[in-house]
């Protein structure tokens, strides 16, 4: 079953050092995860003041500027990963080192038929 690891945090938590490392970690966990053949995917995002939402409300397109959610913590980057069950999903997220500082949520993907790709 594939799985979306999301991760949140304060962005504000992280030294710049800390950012860096915490990037050189996961892709160490992300090449780990290749090579069991359980990676999909992984970024980290830019920070939240360069995010834009969109909302289509009766009919009309709403575009503002920042995240949808007024939150302390923010969307920070993602993981898309392969696992056989929610137990190995949980030990993939415990290794991610935004755990650390932030939360991982992780969420099943449905799979939909006749997606590309």
């Amino acid at each position: 079953m594939r799985y979306m690891m999301l991760i949140y945090a304060d962005e504000n938590v992280w030294t710049e050092p800390e950012r860096q490392a915490c990037y050189e970690e996961s892709t160490q966990v992300c090449h780990q995860l290749q090579s069991k053949g359980k990676f999909y995917g992984a970024s980290p995002l830019q920070p939240v003041a360069t995010a834009t939402s969109v909302r289509v409300r009766a009919g009309r397109r709403l575009v503002t500027d920042g995240p949808f959610a007024e939150t302390r913590e923010q969307l920070g980057g993602f993981f898309m990963i392969e696992a056989d069950n929610l137990d190995e999903a949980i030990e993939i997220a415990g290794r991610i080192p935004g755990a650390r500082k932030g939360t991982v949520e992780i969420r099943p993907v449905v799979e939909l038929p006749n997606l590309p790709g």
